[in-house]
């Protein structure tokens, strides 16, 4: 499997766990799993179980998606014929998304506070129940990122395990450092949460740009072939 490819996912799933959406929800997630459990080691384990629910939840999905889009035949036959021409189309509109230029309106469903403590109050296993419920409330944001960025890539490089899997590692890392710091007991949660805010604003335009780009190339070389 190529880099690129294997890069764009990693990339992908990072910048879909600090959008502003899943960026709250998983602060918010371990800063309450913290305030329920007293032990710091706990804490981090409990952090670890709910980034590895988020994880597995988009890896989870992301395999089915792919491999039915993959080996169903008559699927299968449409997607090598017209992937390249459909892949421009939608990077484009993901690009223009992330740049604010489209918004796409989606039901956006929540966990309730309820729900959040009871899955707590399953102990520290709760903890990845708790990731996978928050993996699946998609914001527009990461939708985009997820269904219309990494499946069309996994789907052209065939791969329904490798780039699911290296996506949802990256929607991990992020989570991973929220629970150590705060399971650390450092003040410095709300500081990071301002820095991370104010680089996803940034990261979230160039990966727009790039995305606008490439889908420009692609629309120029597969649909109107003048490339």
């Amino acid at each position: 499997m190529e880099w690129l490819p294997l890069t764009t996912a990693m990339w992908l799933g990072i910048l879909t766990s600090v959008s502003p959406c899943p960026l709250a929800t998983n602060i918010a997630a371990v800063s309450y799993i913290s305030h329920r459990i007293t032990q710091k080691n706990i804490v981090f384990l409990s952090g670890i179980l709910y980034a590895l629910g988020r994880s597995l939840t988009y890896i989870v999905l992301g395999v089915l998606i792919v491999k039915a889009l993959v080996d169903i035949p008559l699927l299968s036959d449409f997607l090598q014929r017209y992937i390249n021409k459909i892949l421009g189309i939608v990077l484009i509109l993901v690009g223009m998304i992330l740049l604010d230029l489209l918004r796409v309106s989606l039901p956006i469903p929540s966990v309730s506070e309820n729900v959040t403590k009871k899955m707590v109050g399953k102990g520290i296993f709760g903890s990845l129940l708790l990731g996978v419920l928050f993996a699946l409330a998609f914001c527009p944001v990461s939708a985009a990122l997820f269904f219309g960025g990494l499946i069309p890539i996994a789907v052209k490089a065939q791969s329904g395990i490798g780039l699911p899997l290296i996506y949802g590692i990256g929607t991990g890392l992020p989570v991973l450092l929220f629970a150590f710091i705060i399971a650390a007991g450092t003040g410095y949660i709300n500081s990071l949460y301002s820095r991370i805010t104010r680089a996803e604003f940034y990261t979230k335009k160039v990966t727009g740009v790039i995305f606008i780009l490439v889908g420009i190339y692609y629309a120029l070389a597969y649909i109107f072939e003048i490339v």
